[in-house]
């Protein structure tokens, strides 16, 4: 008997492959249904991987992302396309290479993990939390469930996931486990996760979406320059790609020096010399208008009355009587709109978990702990995160794939032996 503790994408994708491969296997989760974070994803529609090459795919996680080479080796963005579409799911590639099922739903990718797993005679126990993991000698022994039930097995794969989106099951109770156990937990951070600002002004913003920027975070000697791409006003602070994508280096920043300067630069494609002479001919062109109607060609309509504010101008004032120096204010938020970063929010809400199960302790090559025979982690309980994009959750199928591969081809190697001792008695 292999049991695999959580039914989320990397916990569903050990048991399949383990019953692909003919064993005995029961997987728990706590909750009453299957993936119900998965179910979240992408904005309920489930970015399921990224079809870019390997070497790209490894550039997006934080940091080690070596460790991944051989679980991606073994089961990549091809191989998981393959595997939802060969069970009847169309998939659709959009823009930067993000992967999803054509139907738009996440619903569509549980459903699909569900037949597999019947198909596949996993065994699903639901409402049951994981109590205690049984260890002897180095070994599992099997694992201890709400009310006191215990099921014997020689192999565990532990996919509880992380601490984040905590209402969904993942709350962070197995690391205690694994704590005991021996191995070493890294610190939990928020990834993926909205920041909040000093200033109170982008809640009167909350929604807007500012398009084709560039943000510059700035923390003592430290500077992060951000791609060209879109942020949302929160009634908090910030949101959007560029926020989430940068928020965990953004996290570290906070820890190692409280204080975040950020710069938004509204036209990041114009210089200050050629944005200036654009103004200078906008100026000319509405020379008898309102700043606000000027800068209506500029800026979205919402963001003009604050700006205006900030820069200390009458948006009623004509065009025509504006200076050179507050030209050059208006010129100096275009290309700096400043707010200082106070905190993400909390890890609760944080889409992934930065932390966990520090690699040190986890065979690459199998998903199986370095301290405890027969134990494997897959999926957000190891020390592992990355951009948003597919990128995660591919993650989390591949080291569930390779880690009930991985327990599958021991469990043969032992029966062999075991066939063999009987043989020579």
């Amino acid at each position: 008997m292999i049991v695999v503790i959580g039914a989320g994408p990397a916990g569903m994708m050990a048991a399949i492959r383990l019953g692909e491969l003919g064993q005995e296997v029961i997987l728990i989760e706590k909750n009453s249904s299957p993936g119900r974070k998965l179910l979240l994803s992408g904005k309920g529609r489930c970015n399921l991987t990224n079809a870019c090459s390997l070497d790209l795919f490894l550039e997006r996680f934080s940091h080690r992302a070596e460790f991944l080479r051989d679980a991606f080796k073994k089961f990549f963005n091809q191989d998981l396309m393959d595997f939802f579409q060969k069970s009847g799911l169309a998939l659709k590639v959009e823009r930067q290479q993000r992967v999803f099922p054509q139907t738009d739903r996440s619903a569509s990718i549980v459903e699909v993990l569900e037949k597999e797993l019947k198909k596949n005679k996993v065994e699903l126990l639901y409402k049951t939390a994981l109590k205690d993991i049984l260890i002897r000698n180095g070994r599992i022994q099997g694992v201890l469930l709400t009310g006191d039930r215990a099921i014997q097995a020689d192999k565990l794969i532990l996919a509880t996931g992380g601490v984040s989106f905590a209402f969904t099951g993942s709350s962070g109770e197995a690391f205690e486990l694994v704590k005991k156990s021996g191995h070493h937990i890294v610190a939990f951070r928020p990834g993926l996760v909205p920041l909040v600002t000093k200033e109170h002004y982008p809640a009167l913003l909350e929604g807007l979406t500012l398009e084709n920027i560039r943000l510059k975070f700035t923390s003592g000697k430290k500077q992060i320059i951000s791609e060209v791409g879109d942020l949302i006003f929160t009634k908090f602070g910030i949101s959007g790609p560029l926020v989430l994508s940068l928020s965990g280096r953004i996290v570290d920043m906070l820890q190692d020096n409280k204080s975040v300067h950020l710069a938004i630069d509204l036209k990041p494609a114009l210089s200050v010399e050629q944005l200036d002479a654009r103004l200078l001919r906008e100026f000319k062109l509405n020379a008898k208008k309102s700043l606000k109607n000027t800068l209506k060609t500029l800026l979205p309509l919402r963001l003009i009355d604050l700006f205006m504010e900030i820069a200390k101008i009458d948006p009623l004032k004509i065009t025509c009587q504006i200076t050179q120096k507050e030209r050059k204010i208006i010129l100096s938020l275009l290309k700096g709109l400043e707010l200082n970063i106070a905190r993400p929010l909390a890890i609760e809400e944080a889409m992934v978990t930065r932390g966990g199960v520090d690699l040190k302790d986890i065979n690459p090559r199998t998903m199986e702990s370095r301290l405890i025979k027969g134990l494997y982690f897959a999926g957000e309980m190891i020390d592992i995160d990355a951009d948003t994009g597919g990128f995660n959750l591919q993650a989390a199928f591949s080291t569930g794939y390779l880690a009930g591969e991985s327990a599958a081809l021991s469990s043969y190697r032992l029966s062999a032996v075991s066939s063999q001792l009987k043989a020579d008695s």
